[in-house]
């Protein structure tokens, strides 16, 4: 079986490839990105990097053959940004895929989504995927995405999404150390009561989910969430994280509807100055505030997906890494 992975030099994409490198019914890897990172590169007989742009026809055309698989990891992932930008990144890019994936005979195309969709600013918890959509999505990234999952649905290409929430592990370089970065910045307060749940998922355990759906039948044209089913306290989280870096835990708090409030105000003098990204957005302050968690209980019984690694011990495997990360750029 040959395998396209889109993204591949990415956090997800990297450790897929990790994966599929080690199984016998592989036999060619295209991994395609926009540049190497060291940190998230892997050499192998099976593996064939090919770098370039997926919102190019000609290029997805070209990676697309003689490909039997596609798993599409790439996206613009970000709270803000121009709408032009994320339909470019995350509309234009799975419309190629798809028409050459018309053209190659593609069997099954792999998506990787996002629970974003779902969001709101208020308490989520236990949302199965049948859960209705709000009227309006948080930003361009959730509707993009939305748009993805819908062009992909009616394609007529087998295909299963999986809306994975909040990947953490060893090579995350978006979710811990934007946290991180924010600590040092002094931008991180605890915002509302502190006592929030959410789901993180550990990266080791969505390449398992997206394996199991491989070869899974059952699991063709359907969406999955995935989570640990486990939810954590998030400011329990950051503090440990904190705190095994050597520094102090976070203890200064800030009301919801202040901090709600104050960015919303940064956020529109952005716009209207087109200052670019400003240092918090409402959706970062939610995610900061509000529970969210997903119900798995269609990728346990349909995939027969259980979480083999912890979010405990994924939070490990993330300090390791980063640490190690660290030392060799100083």
């Amino acid at each position: 079986m040959n395998v396209l992975v889109t993204g591949a030099t990415g956090f997800l994409g990297s450790r897929l490839i990790e994966k599929l490198d080690t199984l016998d019914y592989i036999d060619v890897i295209i991994a395609t990105g926009r540049k190497i990172r060291e940190t998230h590169y892997l050499e192998s007989k099976k593996i064939k990097y090919l770098l370039g742009d997926l919102s190019n026809k000609k290029f997805v055309n070209q990676i697309t053959r003689d490909i039997d698989i596609i798993i599409n990891c790439a996206s613009l992932s970000s709270p803000w940004g121009t709408y032009s930008d994320f339909v470019k990144a995350n509309v234009d890019t799975q419309k190629n895929l798809i028409q050459a994936s018309k053209t190659n005979n593609i069997k099954k195309i792999i998506y990787i989504s996002s629970p974003g969709l779902y969001y709101e600013f208020k308490d989520l918890i236990d949302i199965p995927e049948t859960s209705p959509l709000p009227k309006k999505f948080v930003n361009h990234y959730a509707e993009t995405k939305f748009l993805a999952e819908e062009l992909l649905k009616s394609s007529n290409i087998p295909n299963v999404i999986f809306r994975p929430k909040a990947i953490i592990g060893r090579g995350d370089h978006v979710i811990v150390p934007r946290l991180i970065k924010a600590y040092e910045d002094q931008k991180l307060k605890i915002v509302g009561k502190g006592n929030n749940l959410v789901d993180l998922t550990p990266v080791s355990n969505v390449v398992d989910a997206i394996i199991l759906a491989i070869n899974n039948e059952d699991a063709i044209n359907q969406t999955f969430n995935l989570s640990n089913g486990k939810p954590v306290k998030l400011w329990e989280v950051i503090n440990y994280v904190l705190k095994k870096l050597n520094k102090n835990i976070v203890t200064q708090r800030v009301p919801y509807k202040i901090a709600y409030f104050v960015t919303y105000i940064s956020e529109l003098i952005s716009k209207i100055f087109n200052l670019g990204e400003p240092s918090t957005t409402r959706y970062s302050i939610g995610i900061l505030a509000k529970s969210f968690t997903l119900n798995i209980k269609k990728a346990n019984d349909i995939l027969k997906y259980v979480p083999k690694q912890t979010t405990q011990e994924a939070i490990k495997e993330f300090l390791e890494w980063y640490k190690v990360s660290k030392e060799k750029e100083s």
